[in-house]
C-alpha cells in the first residue's frame, strides 16, 4: 500500500500440554515454548511494529514462588528487545535452578504485537495487560486484536458497578469488565464450597476446577460493540480466546498432543509448528476456545452468531500473503481488474507496460498479468482461426511472441521516511520515497501500475505519480485492487477521519454548487441520528456519494491526483465491491467501501465522524 496506515494487532497463545522436561528431552532445549513464541510473533510482525509484549504463567507454583512473568517494549524493535531481555533473564538464572524457578519457562504463553491506532505509543499502551490479585485464580492477563465503538458506555458501566477505572481506553475497560465477572464467579463458587464444608485453603484448587470461563465471558462481553479476538490467561492456568459475533477480527487454532496454539494468522501456525493446513481451524464467530489448567481444550458458543462480516482488508492487505487461501484471493483480485483495464487501454496491450507498487501488491499483480497473458493467447487463437489454416510461419511467430510487457518500475526507499521532519522540506523528501527504473518505459507506452488500495492518495500524489512521470509514459493508469475507501473504520484500523479519504474529498468536489446545502443537510441529519438509541441509528453519510457513479468519483480522484507539472494522462481504476466479494467470498466485511457496518456502533461512528469533519474537529469519532 502506498499510503502508510496503522492497523490491526496480532495475538499468539501457546499452551504446552506436556511437562517442560518432555520438550527438553525431545527438542533439546528447555526454551521450547519461548522459542516458538518468538517465531510466532516475528512471523506476525506485519500486524504491528509499535509495540510487543509477552506474558508467561507457570502451573502449580507453591506460595512464595513467582508464577507470572511479563515483558513489554514500545521501542524501535520491540520483538527483538523483549526476547533479548527474556533470554538474558533465563541465562542469568542459576544453573542449579529447576525449571520452575527460571523466568518465563511456563506452560502458558501469551504474545502480542500492536499498531497504535490512537493516543500515545508508550509502554502503558502495550499488551498484555495485567490485573493482579493475591488469589491465583483472580489474576487476569489480557491481550487482543480489537477496537470497541462504545468505549464510553463500557467505562460508564464500570463506574455504575462502583469501580474507579484508571483509564478510559478500551483495553482497560474490557479487562476490568472480564475481571469484575471473574471476581463475582470466584466469590459465588467460594460461598458454595464454604457451605459444603471446605476451608479457604482447600477451596482454592476447587474454585479453579469449577470456574466456567464461557459464562464469565458471556456476561463480560454482553455490551461489547466492536471487532475483537480477545485472549486471556488466568493466574492458575486457564486460558481463552474469544472472537466477536460477526467474525470481524481473525483467530485460528491448532491442537495436537503436545501443544494448543492460537494466532491471528493461519500460516504462522503452519510454519512454526509444521501443522497441516486442514488441521488448523478457524475460531467460529461469537465462540471462544477454552484451555483449562488440566489441559482440556474445547470451544464454546458465548455470543449469538451474527451475519459473517470478516474484514475484507485482512485479505487485501493486512494478513500474510503466504496463506494459501489469501494468496489465491489476492491473485483473483488482480485478475478481476483486467476487463476495466483493457477498456481503459482501448485494447492496446502491445504498447503497455505492467508493474506494481511494492510490496504487498505483488500478488495481485501476478493475477493481473496471468489474465493479460491468457487474453493475448485467446486473441492469438482467434486470429489463427480467422485465417482458416492459411497462416504463414511469420504470422504465427508474431502472434505467439506477444506477451505482457512486465517491468519493475517502482522501487521503494522505505528508510527515507525516517528523515522527514520539518514541514518546509517534507514534500521534497516525500517525493523521493519511491524511485524508478530508468529506461523501462518508452514515450509511446501506457503504464499500468497496481496498488493494494488507495486511502488518502497522499503518497501517490506527492511521490509516485511525479516520479513515474519522469519515465515519460503516454498514460499512467493506477489500479487499486480494493474498492474506493469511503467510510471510516472503527474495528482496529487507523482510518477514522472523513477528510482523510480521497474518495470523500472527490465526492465533495463533485457536489459543486450544491455543496454547502448538501453538506449542511447531511450534517443536520447526522446530528439528529446521534440523538437516537444506537440500535436505531443509520448511516446518513451515504447521501454524500448517492448522486454519483463509481466512475465519476474515480475520474475526480484522477483529477485531484494529477498535480501541475505531470505530463502524462492519469487515470485511476478501482476494484468493484461485487468483484471484491467474488475474490474474497469468506470475508464480506465491506463497511470501508459501502458504509454497511456490521455492528450498531459503526453507524454512530460514521455519523460522528462527519459531524467532526463539518465542525472542523480533529478528534476521534469514538
Amino acid at each position: 500500500m502506498s499510503d502508510q496506515i496503522k492497523h490491526e494487532c496480532g495475538i499468539a497463545l501457546i499452551r504446552l500440554l506436556k511437562p517442560l522436561e518432555f520438550y527438553q528431552k525431545k527438542y533439546g532445549t528447555k526454551n521450547y515454548g519461548i522459542n516458538k513464541m518468538y517465531l510466532m510473533m516475528e512471523k506476525q510482525h506485519n500486524r504491528g511494529q509499535d509495540g510487543a509484549g509477552v506474558a508467561s504463567v507457570k502451573l502449580n507454583a507453591s506460595p512464595g514462588e513467582k508464577y507470572i512473568y511479563r515483558e513489554r517494549s514500545s521501542g524501535k524493535q520491540p520483538i527483538q528487545e523483549i526476547f533479548s531481555s527474556i533470554n538474558q533473564s533465563i541465562q542469568n538464572a542459576s544453573l542449579n535452578d529447576q525449571n520452575k524457578n527460571i523466568p518465563f519457562l511456563g506452560e502458558l504463553l501469551l504474545g502480542h504485537v500492536r499498531y497504535g491506532t490512537f493516543g500515545k505509543n508508550n509502554i502503558e499502551s502495550v499488551h498484555p495487560f495485567l490485573r493482579q490479585n493475591n488469589w491465583m485464580h483472580r489474576n487476569l492477563i489480557v491481550a487482543g486484536n480489537f477496537n470497541m465503538t462504545n468505549n464510553q458506555e463500557l467505562f460508564d458501566n464500570l463506574v455504575k458497578l462502583g469501580q474507579h477505572p484508571k483509564s478510559r481506553v478500551d483495553s482497560v475497560t474490557v479487562m476490568e469488565k472480564i475481571g469484575h465477572f471473574l471476581d463475582d464467579a470466584v466469590f459465588k463458587i467460594y460461598k458454595d464450597l464454604k457451605r459444603e464444608g471446605y476451608s479457604k485453603r482447600e477451596a482454592s484448587p476447587l474454585i479453579e476446577e469449577r470456574l466456567n470461563i464461557a459464562k464469565i465471558l458471556k456476561k463480560a462481553s454482553k455490551d461489547w460493540d466492536g471487532g475483537y479476538a480477545m485472549a486471556g490467561l488466568l493466574g492458575h492456568g486457564d486460558a481463552f480466546v474469544l472472537r466477536d459475533p460477526s467474525a470481524i477480527r481473525p483467530a485460528y487454532y491448532f491442537k495436537n498432543d503436545e501443544v494448543v496454539v492460537v494466532a491471528s494468522e493461519r500460516p504462522v501456525i503452519q510454519t512454526v509448528f509444521n501443522a497441516p493446513f486442514k488441521e488448523i481451524k478457524e475460531l467460529d464467530a461469537g465462540s471462544c476456545i477454552i484451555i483449562k489448567k488440566s489441559g482440556e481444550c474445547f470451544t464454546s458458543t458465548v455470543l449469538k452468531k451474527k451475519e459473517r462480516k470478516a474484514c475484507s482488508f485482512e485479505r487485501i492487505y493486512f494478513s500474510r500473503g503466504s496463506d494459501q487461501e489469501i494468496y489465491s484471493e489476492r491473485k483473483k483480485l488482480g485478475e478481476l481488474l483486467f476487463p476495466k483495464i483493457l477498456e481503459n487501454l482501448k485494447g492496446d496491450l502491445l504498447n503497455t507496460v505492467f508493474s506494481y507498487i511494492p510490496n504487498t501488491a505483488e500478488t495481485s499483480f501476478y493475477g493481473l498479468v496471468q489474465e493479460v497473458q491468457q487474453h493475448m493467447i485467446n486473441q492469438g487463437i482467434k486470429d489463427v482461426l480467422k485465417e482458416k489454416g492459411k497462416v504463414s510461419k511469420e504470422k504465427l511467430e508474431e502472434l505467439f511472441s506477444n506477451k505482457p510487457r512486465i517491468e519493475k518500475v517502482a522501487i521503494k526507499d522505505a528508510k527515507l521516511r525516517t528523515f522527514i521532519a520539518d514541514d518546509a522540506n517534507r514534500d521534497e523528501l516525500v517525493a523521493h520515497v519511491y524511485d524508478i527504473t530508468y529506461g523501462s518505459i518508452n514515450p509511446t507506452d501506457n503504464l499500468v501500475i497496481i496498488d493494494d488500495s488507495i486511502v488518502r492518495g497522499t503518497t501517490l500524489q506527492k511521490s509516485i505519480l511525479k516520479i513515474l512521470d519522469r519515465l515519460n509514459p503516454k498514460k499512467i493508469t493506477v489500479v487499486s485492487s480494493a474498492p474506493q475507501i469511503r467510510y471510516p473504520d472503527c474495528y482496529g484500523i487507523d482510518m477514522a477521519k472523513m477528510e482523510d479519504f480521497i474518495a470523500f474529498r472527490a465526492a465533495v468536489e463533485l457536489i459543486k454548487k450544491e455543496k454547502e446545502k448538501i453538506l449542511l443537510n447531511t450534517y443536520n441529519d447526522c446530528l439528529s441520528e446521534l440523538k437516537l438509541p444506537i440500535s436505531k441509528m443509520t448511516n446518513k453519510v451515504k447521501r454524500i456519494y448517492s448522486n454519483y457513479s463509481d466512475n465519476q468519483i474515480s475520474q475526480k480522484i484522477s483529477e485531484i491526483l494529477k498535480e501541475e507539472g505531470i505530463k502524462a494522462e492519469v487515470n485511476v481504476i478501482f476494484q468493484t465491491v461485487k468483484n471484491l466479494h467474488i475474490a474474497c467470498p469468506k470475508n464480506l466485511g465491506d463497511w470501508y467501501f459501502t458504509g454497511n457496518y456490521p455492528t450498531p456502533g459503526g453507524n454512530k461512528v460514521v455519523n460522528q465522524a462527519f459531524v467532526n469533519y463539518y465542525e472542523g474537529l480533529n478528534q476521534r469519532a469514538y
